[in-house]
């Protein structure tokens, strides 16, 4: 006999598409089996245990679903609410965590660096770390420097300490090659103190990807 239900690779891939819905597995309307649960109204008022069937209507009078919030309470936890507004909103809530996350951006020293250069650098440093990027601190040794690495590490310990009131680093620095690497991570928005401030023209310059550094042997 003929088996009269999908393929199984069809089912697999439906199950699959509805995990990737993050709000597939709240339950709501119908969907919520339990007998009684624990109501609230939309304002979020405690409306006190009913029987499931009441509760459904109820939002059915106000045009809204019931839509389970803590289903692991006993009884159940549903609240009456607009779930199409629901899932818009968390998802405009998540598109905005999302374009204002946390970016990497890159500060790059020289072992022989001036020491107004020096500051500048720092400046777009605080500039970064104060709109909550994290920052690398790299520093490209030259030629002849290697033999000199000391100058190099001096050169991120100060840099370090010019930025301790807006970040903290994630470890020490380390000699990689013929760099010196150290990542920052800023302070919470309340614990920031800026030293420095840029000029209202003045964009801070990200030198991630850049390879000023040559293997000059000056």
């Amino acid at each position: 006999m003929a088996n009269s239900f999908p393929s199984s690779g069809n089912r697999s891939g439906y199950y699959q598409r509805r995990n990737n819905d993050p709000f597939a597995n709240i339950r709501r309307n119908a969907r919520i089996k339990v007998p009684q649960i624990r109501v609230i109204s939309p304002e979020g008022t405690q409306l006190g245990i009913m029987v499931t069937e009441k509760a459904i209507a109820l939002a059915q009078q106000f045009n809204l679903d019931l839509v389970e919030v803590a289903p692991n309470a006993v009884p159940p936890v549903c609240r009456i609410m607009d779930f199409g507004k629901y899932v818009y909103e968390e998802q405009k809530k998540a598109s905005h965590v999302k374009s204002t996350a946390s970016k990497l951006k890159e500060i790059e020293f020289s072992a022989r660096i001036a020491q107004n250069d020096f500051h500048t650098k720092i400046r777009h440093a605080e500039e970064f770390l104060d709109k909550g990027n994290k920052v690398k601190l790299r520093l490209k040794f030259r030629g002849r420097e290697m033999a000199h690495t000391e100058i190099g590490f001096k050169v991120i310990t100060d840099a370090l300490a010019e930025l301790n009131g807006m970040g903290h680093p994630d470890s020490e620095p380390k000699l990689l090659g013929k760099q010196i690497n150290v990542m920052l991570t800023p302070h919470p928005p309340n614990k920031r103190k800026r030293k420095y401030t840029i000029e209202p023209d003045e964009e801070p310059i990200d030198d991630t990807g850049s390879d000023s550094g040559h293997d000059d042997e000056d």
